[in-house]
């Protein structure tokens, strides 16, 4: 099957035991590039998607958190083909991964070299925050041709023919952005989340996931009232920087 449908099932698998999937986001090499695989295998025993963040000098969507892991990780030398390097090593987990990245080295990287690397280290599916839809053409072409998945991202002020559009484009899941705004915020999560949540995932025929302002267990169980997974990166990552164990704190969300 094509790897993107791995996504799909993962999450399906954790609703058919009545609980939320989990897709923890990590930083690749953050806070050591040298814990970087143990970090990966540890938090694959929890989450049933992974979410890997590529380190990017201007992460336009994420909040001070992630943009502290990201230039620790640069500074660290993490690049994109050091991480493909770590994947290949560690050969390919159970639990699927997708990669968050910013198109920038997307696009230095090469398309086709990228999906094949990616297809070859366990990597289902991308996300990339900059990308239109209306620009996404050839990437998109590039990670189907190997199989793999573009994600896309829809937020509160998505309007109802765009939405409907994004959905019927994402492989396997839609990234649901909870809020109007930048992750790590500590807001908490909308009043209006629930309407929001059911219209998108009334529009899809493959899983919903929800993402930003989700730190504890109680906004697990929110998201999974009205949605099929929970992402939780900016809480994890603080996690990592205060050398907290990810595993039980993941356990903690109810991760499986």
């Amino acid at each position: 099957m094509p790897a993107h449908e791995r996504l799909t099932a993962a999450i399906k698998a954790a609703n058919g035991d009545n609980r939320p999937a989990l897709v923890p986001f990590i930083t690749a090499g953050y806070p050591e590039p040298g814990d970087f695989i143990n970090t990966l295998q540890s938090i694959a025993t929890v989450g049933d998607v992974i979410e890997l963040g590529i380190p990017f000098s201007d992460p336009m969507a994420d909040g001070m958190t992630i943009q502290r892991s990201s230039f620790v990780a640069l500074h660290n030398g993490v690049s994109l083909n050091w991480i493909f390097s770590e994947l290949e090593m560690a050969g390919v987990l159970d639990t699927p991964l997708v990669m968050m990245s910013y198109l920038n080295p997307l696009l230095a990287f090469g398309y086709d070299k990228l999906a094949q690397r990616a297809r070859e280290t366990g990597v289902c599916a991308f996300i990339v925050p900059d990308l239109p839809f209306e620009e996404c053409d050839e990437l998109r072409r590039a990670l189907e041709d190997q199989g793999l998945g573009l994600i896309q991202l829809v937020t509160p002020a998505t309007p109802t023919a765009r939405l409907k559009m994004l959905c019927e484009a994402s492989r396997g899941f839609v990234y649901a952005v909870t809020i109007t705004g930048i992750t790590g915020g500590d807001t908490g999560l909308p009043d209006d989340l629930a309407d929001y949540l059911d219209k998108v995932s009334a529009m899809s025929d493959i899983p919903v996931c929800a993402g930003f302002g989700i730190r504890e267990a109680g906004d697990v169980v929110k998201v999974g009232e009205h949605a099929s997974g929970a992402i939780v990166g900016s809480a994890l990552i603080e996690v990592l920087e205060e050398g907290r164990d990810p595993r039980a704190f993941l356990r903690s969300l109810g991760g499986k």
